[in-house]
């Protein structure tokens, strides 16, 4: 299930908007990643077209199976590579900014070391 850098971060911010909003709509996206909403427009019809989220009549935006389980692979990364740059003396603006690059490029096998590697010193 091979996405691009743009969708994951479209579908990741879907994942985060439902957890504070009733519904999710186009415009609740492009006012939380500062884009046009007719660039968000082009984003939600490609990844409904690619079956990763359905939209209703009334324009509401839900993940599909294989939308969220995209959008909660990106999240988790985001949020323990946060999480551990910060542990790590990383300012967290710095943290987060950078947490956010790295969510799309690393390995599921590194991840995983990572995430390992932080759960030991947690306990």
């Amino acid at each position: 299930m091979v996405v691009n850098e743009s969708a994951e971060n479209y579908l990741e911010t879907i994942l985060i908007l439902s957890k504070s909003h009733p519904v999710v709509r186009s415009v609740d996206i492009a006012e939380e990643m500062g884009f046009k909403k007719s660039s968000v427009s082009v984003a939600m019809k490609n990844l409904r077209e690619k079956n990763h989220i359905t939209v209703t009549r009334e324009g509401f935006i839900y993940l599909t199976d294989s939308g969220r389980q995209i959008a909660e692979m990106i999240y988790e990364r985001h949020e323990l590579l946060s999480k551990w740059l910060i542990r790590l003396g990383v300012d967290p603006a710095i943290a987060a900014r950078d947490a956010c690059r790295m969510e799309h490029v690393i390995s599921p096998e590194s991840f995983a070391a990572i995430k390992d590697h932080v759960r030991q010193f947690a306990e």
